[in-house]
């Protein structure tokens, strides 16, 4: 088993159920004709999380990390046209490229794009009553995702999903002495969320053509 196998399987199945349209090929060379990392879901991730926010039969959506609006596109296309989906990103140039993409794909009207650092932005969001939200999906950088649970946490009401992508990060979650601040984040956030009793949790690995990783899958708990 090796990643040339796991990124072959995760092509056979995109290209059995045709997951990836012409306005989602077109994100992704966007974001690579501006030079924005390849960090995205892949395409099997992004109709799972869309699975997930249909099953939830989500009407509001947050999403901490826009990047180029990949995800934000997947995620949308679960919403009917009264839903409305809230996305923050720090990068004003990736926030302009996924606005591009955002309305490309006929969700302009539904998708709401902040740019900032999301800890200053969520309080803000917190204030103006947007929430409660019904899923949230964190893929921002990794230091700080416990407060972003933390936040997703007041954001939410009993029911709501959250998942939390790349907390596994190619196994280093299991190294005691690990120095990356991204490894760090996610153990923090992993532990966190073992000891919260407000939610029923568990983690997902995941290979595929994003490697080895994992998700976390939460419910907020009546």
């Amino acid at each position: 088993m090796d990643q040339q196998l796991f990124e072959s399987v995760d092509q056979y199945i995109s290209d059995l159920f045709g997951y990836e349209d012409g306005v989602l090929k077109e994100t992704i060379k966007s974001m690579e004709d501006a030079d924005i990392p390849a960090i995205s879901v892949s395409a099997n991730q992004g109709m799972f999380l869309q699975l997930l926010a249909r099953t939830r039969k989500a009407k509001k959506i947050l999403e901490i990390g826009t990047l180029g609006g990949y995800s934000t596109i997947w995620l949308g296309r679960a919403l009917d046209k009264n839903g409305y989906l809230l996305t923050l990103e720090l990068e004003q140039k990736h926030a302009d490229v996924a606005r591009k993409n955002i309305i490309k794909a006929g969700l302009g009207d539904i998708v709401d794009i902040r740019v900032g650092k999301a800890l200053d932005l969520l309080p803000l969001i917190e204030a103006e009553e947007i929430g409660p939200f019904d899923m949230i999906f964190i893929d921002a950088d990794k230091p700080p995702y416990a407060e972003y649970f933390e936040w997703a946490l007041k954001l939410s009401k009993p029911g709501t999903l959250i998942i939390a992508d790349n907390v596994i990060r190619e196994g280093k979650v299991l190294e005691d002495n690990c120095d990356d601040e991204r490894v760090i984040g996610v153990k923090r956030f992993n532990k966190m969320l073992a000891d919260n009793k407000q939610v029923s949790s568990t983690i997902i690995q995941t290979v595929g053509s994003k490697e080895h990783d994992g998700m976390a899958i939460v419910v907020v708990n009546s």
